[in-house]
């Protein structure tokens, strides 16, 4: 077992410096860019992308280690050091956790799958346990109401694997330092409302009382800021940047979820919600160009490619919307995850990330970035909680739509929602 899980390392590190062919353009089209070129295997490059990011942060957290491992890149005078720990932690869960949870894996894939489900058990006792060395920050600041949130998301996504299994002792300790954030006071003018709904529907879940004030009040608040076309403000304004995907459509969907599940009145506001996150997939999916790159719109781009979060969702969820198919999402999200693990200075020589957007670029980071923050990046690799025998993995990849269009094929117009 340990020889076939080193040789499948070998094989998915090999592939990040492989190159094939592109894909064939039609007969008489242009030539233009189609991208970097995709290799017979993207699921084993995903997962092995998976293991880059998560090793680290597992391995040192599960030995109670990770606040004397980890470094601490940030603005100058930012202070950072007492939130980026959970950052870490529960946003590389938020987008590992449909993996973790997934059934029916075999061979080496299900070697590392069972390692990283004990790593991430393990590591949820070192992160709750008020003895820990590695006792993560869940009151002071606000800030530790966003992380706790990531981390509400990832229970919520795979509970199969991260409540379930944790003996009584390890579940007291989550229930109190999730319900230990409501000291936090919910912010009432922008995403962070969707913060503390996450939350409290994680709570509701785990047969905790609900709390109106911090769960439905606040989802009602941020449908109240939809804008149209598929997209929420931040609040009252409108901003041109990521957070739709970052934390807005995939926290509704997932507190909306919760909330049809323990009561009437959401189901037609899940419906609808699930209907505008299927445009903004569509939208980020026309974002991705022909040569893999997306546009750096906005704050926060240091999350690289955990800003097509919603794109990478509705391929779990099996919603693309109409006219996108899953070969062809594959194709795109693989060709920008690949542009921006290959940069050069993503990760340092230790193997943890860097502030940047392709590469090293600590100027992009605002006051607000920290090295943990960065692990966000994970929630764009969501689609490996499909089996490998789904369309999304087995069907031949297919051009993206920019492609498609640069390439002079006959399209229908997009339309708004």
């Amino acid at each position: 077992m340990a020889n076939s899980r080193r040789d499948f390392f070998k094989s998915a590190a090999a592939l990040s410096v492989l190159s094939a062919a592109g894909l064939a353009l039609p007969a008489g089209a242009q030539t233009t860019p189609v991208g970097p070129p995709t290799t017979g295997d993207d699921r084993a490059y995903w997962v092995a992308v998976a293991e880059r990011l998560g090793r680290p942060v597992l391995t040192h957290l599960s030995r109670r280690g990770l606040r004397t491992r980890m470094p601490v890149e940030q603005k100058p005078g930012a202070d950072r050091f007492a939130y980026t720990h959970l950052e870490a932690f529960g946003r590389l869960l938020c987008g590992l956790a449909p993996w973790l949870a997934l059934p029916g894996l075999a061979g080496a894939e299900r070697t590392l799958q069972t390692e990283f489900q004990q790593l991430a058990q393990v590591s949820l006792d070192a992160a709750t346990d008020p003895a820990s060395p590695d006792f993560m920050n869940f009151t002071h600041g606000g800030q530790p109401l966003v992380d706790a949130a990531f981390l509400a998301q990832a229970i919520l996504r795979a509970p199969s694997v991260l409540w379930e299994p944790l003996d009584a002792r390890v579940k007291q300790q989550v229930v109190a330092a999730l319900k230990s954030t409501r000291s936090i006071a919910t912010p009432a003018h922008n995403n962070w409302v969707m913060f503390a709904a996450a939350v409290e529907a994680a709570l509701l879940e785990l047969g905790e009382p609900r709390r109106t004030d911090r769960l439905e009040d606040c989802v009602h608040k941020m449908l109240g800021w939809y804008a149209g076309d598929g997209a929420y403000g931040d609040g009252p304004d409108f901003h041109f940047d990521y957070y739709n995907s970052f934390v807005i459509q995939p926290m509704l969907l997932d507190v909306l979820t919760v909330l049809q599940k323990h009561g009437p009145g959401f189901d037609d506001t899940l419906k609808l919600e699930r209907r505008r996150a299927q445009r903004y997939a569509a939208v980020q999916e026309r974002l991705i160009a022909p040569d893999g790159t997306f546009p750096a719109l906005g704050r926060s781009i240091t999350y690289r490619f955990g800003a097509l979060q919603v794109l990478a969702l509705m391929a779990l969820k099996q919603e693309l919307p109409a006219g996108v198919k899953p070969a062809q999402v594959r194709a795109a999200m693989t060709a920008v995850i690949r542009r921006m693990v290959a940069a050069p200075g993503t990760f340092d020589s230790a193997g943890w990330l860097q502030i940047g957007f392709c590469g090293h670029q600590p100027g992009l980071g605002e006051t607000y970035i920290s090295t943990g923050s960065l692990y966000l990046c994970s929630a764009g690799l969501l689609p490996l909680g499909l089996p490998p025998a789904d369309a999304f993995w087995s069907a031949p990849a297919e051009r993206w739509t920019s492609q498609k269009l640069w390439a002079g094929e006959n399209l229908p117009a997009d339309h708004a929602l």
